[in-house]
């Protein structure tokens, strides 16, 4: 029997139409989830802000590290639930989803460490005769209600990167998950109250379409926005902000590097086959783009396709299995029509380059396709490297910068002259030197630059857009 999920809102009536939550693997039913409309989606910002505006309710820093604290100690118990839960709504393999379970529970202990040791500053005074007889330092103060609105690929580490700083933070938070994957968000809600934090602070709902969404983003009474989706949802959403709100953009991209010819391919191949496959391509930062040396790019390519071809594609929720499905039949169609385009454009597939199932599409690898080609131009979101060989540097980093996307990159070379004039020159808010495009560890700054986004992800930092610095100044004779 699925499951049925209750709207975490509380004293908000849900709609009468439930999302159903199917398996992106087989199509299967998981669960059934209430939906907010207006009315209910109202009711959770004004919960939310009546709330902030009670300073007497604000929760103590000391409070917020114990309920930070039991929350991790509840995740940690709850592991592998946790981890099968988002592989099976998700399609990220359970090897990986393991990883993000573990990930998820180390960002709510950076959460506790970055309240514990950060503090305000002092302001000088005393300097000249304006100043003279006072003393100023700043303190941290929530900056008001959270909205954050999350992405499917992730489902469980990308909440608790937008709930957790909140909730150290000391905002009242409502959340909205993908609606392809919810469980794992109303997983954590339930979590965190279990921890002992009161409900109405941290509220999960779905929302009964995108104009319900909407109107949540443009309500006066949020104070911080934090979004991780596409950016064709994101900018406009921006844009519906009312006076005042800040926000967080976390958009796609379609991540370049450069290869030199000096480079070792043998280490190369298994960091670029991950940094491509990893969760099916669905990640912001995949490896899409390589430009390598034309006298090593065919090397490249064949290593990367006997790569592809070795991976197990298949069940999530099996432990052999390395690659998923993509989170909807659609999508399966769509990277296939990208990846006949290439190939009917003079690409050579090497691997993959046809679907396995109408869920799941092979690991792929596209040699030299055409520099107007959609995998060449637009983020796949799909398990797709292309292999373009260049004979000059400055002309693939030229190529690599073409877009309108930046986010993180990558160079794989032995050579610090080439390695540094590739981070100098390379559009991106992060270059990895021999690392895939993918590397990420939570406390690390993360950021999409240009179209890819706005603001910086990651855990202090996000932490740090959600607070406000209050300046006291304290004039006394006795100074």
């Amino acid at each position: 029997m699925p499951e049925h999920i209750a709207l975490m809102a509380p004293g908000a009536e849900a709609s009468a139409e439930h999302a159903e939550v199917r398996s992106p693997h087989d199509g299967s039913l998981i669960a059934t989830v209430e939906q907010a409309d207006r009315a209910a989606a109202d009711r959770a910002l004004r919960t939310a802000h009546e709330l902030y505006r009670d300073r007497d309710a604000w929760l103590p820093a000391a409070e917020r590290i114990e309920i930070l604290r039991r929350t991790a100690e509840i995740m940690q118990e709850r592991r592998d639930s946790l981890a099968t839960e988002a592989a099976r709504e998700g399609g990220k393999p359970l090897m990986d989803s393991r990883v993000e379970a573990d990930r998820a529970i180390d960002s709510v202990h950076l959460c506790i460490e970055h309240l514990r040791t950060t503090a305000g500053t002092v302001i000088p005074m005393g300097v000249n005769a304006a100043s003279a007889g006072r003393v100023a330092f700043t303190q941290h103060e929530p900056i008001g209600v959270v909205l954050a609105f999350s992405a499917f690929n992730h489902p469980l580490n990308l909440i608790v990167h937008q709930v957790g700083p909140a909730i150290a933070a000391g905002c009242p938070v409502v959340v909205k998950p993908a609606a392809a994957t919810p469980l794992s968000c109303m997983r954590f809600v339930e979590i965190v109250r279990e921890a002992g934090l009161p409900e109405p602070w941290c509220q999960g709902l779905l929302t009964a379409g995108h104009d319900v969404a909407g109107s949540m983003v443009a309500d006066p009474r949020v104070a911080f926005f934090t979004f991780i989706g596409s950016g064709a949802v994101g900018w406009p959403l921006r844009s519906e902000l009312a006076p005042g709100a800040r926000c967080a953009l976390e958009h796609g991209g379609s991540a370049p590097v450069i290869f030199g010819p000096d480079a070792d391919v043998a280490a190369a191949v298994p960091l670029l086959g991950k940094g491509g496959f990893y969760h099916a391509g669905q990640v912001c930062v995949s490896v899409q783009r390589v430009f390598a040396h034309r006298s090593v790019a065919r090397t490249l390519a064949d290593g990367l396709a006997d790569y592809g071809r070795g991976l197990v594609v298949g069940d999530p929720t099996s432990a052999e299995t390395e690659v998923g499905p993509l989170i909807r039949e659609g999508e399966v169609t769509r990277v296939h029509e990208w990846v006949g385009e290439a190939a009917g454009g003079g690409a050579e597939v090497l691997c993959g380059g046809a679907s396995i199932t109408s869920r799941h599409y092979a690991p792929t690898v596209l040699f030299d396709p055409p520099a107007d080609s959609r995998v060449m131009t637009e983020e796949v979101f799909g398990p797709v490297v292309c292999v373009t060989p260049y004979d000059d540097v400055d002309a693939a980093i030229a190529q690599a910068n073409s877009l309108p996307f930046s986010f993180q990159a990558s160079v794989f070379t032995n050579d610090l002259d080439l390695a540094v004039r590739c981070a100098r020159r390379l559009d991106a808010a992060a270059v990895m030197i021999n690392d895939h495009t993918a590397f990420r560890v939570d406390w690390m700054p993360f950021a999409g630059l240009r179209e890819s986004g706005y603001g910086v992800g990651g855990i202090p930092h996000t932490m740090d857009d959600m607070r406000a610095e209050k300046m006291i100044v304290v004039r006394s004779v006795e100074l």
